[in-house]
């Protein structure tokens, strides 16, 4: 196979298919979404069937369990990607959205309109899951796009694709809206951020090294965050119910995704009461446990953490804990250490919850809840196409309007300029 010519056939069909997509009907697109959803429930053996040949492979290539866990596609996995699909199809449209319409002195009415991107190339590793979110997302926002997944999940990506394919066609849709790169070869990733006259933004999702080397190689707009380094701050005046109950789920929920709890911060008036409950909780869950010393000093079995880890996305079962003089070194902790994902602080001290949401400058910031909110599903958004740390142009779970852009547009009645 040429792998050139290739991934310009497939920027070429993916460029005519926006086209259409730009103007497709909210009725016709939601048709698309629904009828891939009963192409996912007719197909739920057989996705399971393809993902195990990824799953064996995977574990005879030394896949971590991390990784294995991000591959897995279970029935409650693919039910939860079929929901998407319905939720997705149930948000209202975006596109054509006139906001912002106004009145100039000139008499011309100045406005802007919500439009689609155009083609979106997506790059990712490990999670099948993401095949169908990226579909859904960019098919209901009128956006064509082309997804590489890793050769770790080809199987998998295969026979969700072909779901894919089969609900377009059954709306009458271009099946070349959603194109998956059938190669394993990773020249295809190089031709795909270079192909500007085609592609019109990347989104990456996987592991660090993978986004950075799409950000620094790419040509075409990149939408990332490189670490889910996540922090919880333990207020002194925090419930300890609610506290136990957020930092355990924020960390154990799940352990290799991006919006996991990896450092627990906790003030030093509470330490002593509150650090022996929790690590009861983390011991009986099998997280390993490294902390400064005087969080040392308060465990028995707890490993001194070096510098290192508090700079450490761990995407395993260990924790980072620091025990704090209180908001202010809290707040200096997580300036320094934070990658700018998810931080959430628990505390029953409204003043300092509105503080800490004012000060810490990341994609989601929380207040009494578990950093596993952090999800486009969760948000209402129906899926996500990707996390963005960056402050242009999305940031947090990029939606259906992380993949829209702006467009001014005038009305006038035969105005002309004086």
């Amino acid at each position: 196979m040429n792998i050139q010519n290739y991934m310009q056939t497939l920027g070429q069909q993916a460029k005519a298919a926006a086209r259409i997509l730009s103007h497709t009907d909210t009725n016709l697109k939601n048709r698309a979404l629904i009828a891939i959803a009963n192409a996912l429930q007719e197909s739920k053996a057989n996705l399971i069937t393809e993902n195990q040949k990824d799953l064996v492979a995977g574990k005879e290539n030394g896949l971590d369990d991390a990784a294995l866990d991000r591959l897995t596609l279970s029935p409650k996995g693919i039910q939860t990607m079929i929901d998407g699909l319905i939720q997705v199809a149930s948000l209202p449209d975006p596109i054509g959205e006139i906001t912002d319409l106004s009145y100039r002195p000139s008499g011309i009415q100045v406005g802007q309109m919500r439009v689609p991107l155009g083609v979106i190339g997506i790059i990712y590793e490990s999670r099948p899951n993401v095949t169908i979110d990226a579909a859904a997302l960019c098919l209901k926002s009128g956006n064509a796009c082309i997804l590489r997944g890793g050769s770790e999940a080809i199987y998998s990506n295969r026979a969700i694709a072909a779901c894919v394919t089969q609900g377009l066609i059954e709306a009458e849709l271009p099946a070349t809206a959603v194109q998956i790169v059938e190669t394993t070869d990773r020249a295809a990733v190089g031709e795909l951020i270079t192909m500007n006259e085609f592609v019109d933004v990347i989104v990456p999702r996987g592991g660090k090294s993978l986004i950075e080397r799409i950000s620094k190689e790419a040509t075409i707009p990149v939408i990332k965050h490189l670490d889910g380094i996540c922090h919880v701050y333990i207020d002194d005046k925090a419930d300890f119910n609610k506290a136990i109950r957020v930092a355990v789920n924020s960390k154990t929920h799940r352990y290799g995704v991006c919006n996991a709890m990896e450092t627990l911060l906790i003030a030093e008036n509470i330490a002593a009461q509150i650090l022996p409950l929790l690590a009861e909780q983390f011991y009986s869950k099998g997280v390993e446990l490294r902390g400064c010393a005087k969080t040392c000093s308060l465990l028995k079995n707890c490993i001194r953490a070096t510098e290192e880890d508090w700079q450490t996305e761990y995407l395993a079962p260990i924790l980072s804990i620091k025990i704090v003089s209180g908001i202010d070194e809290a707040l200096n902790h997580i300036h320094q250490y934070s990658s700018q994902h998810t931080e959430s602080i628990v505390t029953e001290d409204y003043t300092l919850a509105r503080r800490f949401l004012r000060e810490v400058d990341s994609s989601s910031v929380m207040v009494n809840a578990s950093t596993r909110f952090a999800d486009g599903f969760e948000y209402g958004l129906g899926a996500e196409i990707g996390i963005s740390t960056d402050k242009l142009h999305a940031r947090g779970p990029v939606g259906l309007k992380g993949l829209t852009s702006l467009k001014y547009i005038v009305l006038g009645d035969g105005h002309i300029r004086a």
